[in-house]
């Protein structure tokens, strides 16, 4: 894990553990000028934007209670999954509040520019996950035999091989989340159960297992991985 992952996973943490967002915040109004949870009132969207913009980490944590189930929703009904949708729901306030400075209460409500990162990050969610099931299909071609293939039996023989051989070089627990799903075809849930990892940490290690292991295949096929 690099130091920039390490650092993403902690402020991830510090987000969750401030707000969690509330079912009906997003209708949340009030004409207070105190700071966010100062005697229990919340402020107007237009101060919440303009201490926001300002760095005011209680006006990220305002925000994350107030929008946080909006964005959740947007992002669920994209992605068809509870665990992705957390995930970028966690990335939208992360990528809000590196990038305030490119926000402007003058320019825009805070909760469009929101909505307007969650689009961008769902489309980023979508895009990894087809890049993904194409490593899949691909490793999964590569393990699987077929009875009308013209590729000789040596060879298909020589590609089991290579793929066992790039599987055993993986991270162990790279490899032994691939191997679950390859040959024991258990989906990232499953995985979780039997393993006792969270869900995030199987997705996590599938997909550098699979970006590691379809790099090689693609040098192997490139320079010519089967030898006499």
């Amino acid at each position: 894990m690099t130091a920039q992952q390490t650092t993403e996973r902690t402020e991830r943490t510090e987000l969750s553990g401030s707000a969690e967002p509330a079912a009906g915040a997003a209708g949340e109004r009030s004409g207070s000028r105190q700071s966010p949870g100062a005697g229990g009132e919340q402020p107007g969207d237009e101060e919440l934007a303009a201490g926001f913009a300002a760095g005011d980490e209680e006006c990220l944590a305002a925000a994350y209670h107030r929008w946080g189930r909006l964005v959740y929703t947007l992002a669920r009904r994209s992605l068809g999954d509870a665990a992705e949708a957390e995930d970028v729901t966690q990335l939208v306030f992360l990528a809000a509040w590196r990038g305030r400075t490119g926000f402007s209460p003058e320019r825009g409500a805070l909760a469009a520019w929101l909505v307007g990162i969650t689009r961008r990050k769902i489309a980023d969610a979508l895009t990894a996950r087809t890049r993904r099931a194409d490593l899949v299909a691909a490793a999964g071609a590569a393990m699987t035999v077929s009875a009308h293939d013209s590729v000789s039996p040596a060879d298909r023989a020589l590609d089991r091989v290579l793929l066992r051989r790039e599987l055993a070089r993986l991270p162990a627990p790279q490899r032994r989340a691939l191997s679950l799903a390859f040959y024991d075809d258990l989906t990232h849930t499953q995985i979780a159960q039997l393993t006792g990892w969270p869900l995030g940490t199987v997705k996590s290690h599938a997909r550098r297992g699979l970006h590691r292991l379809g790099s090689r295949l693609r040098e192997e096929a490139g320079t010519g991985g089967r030898h006499a």
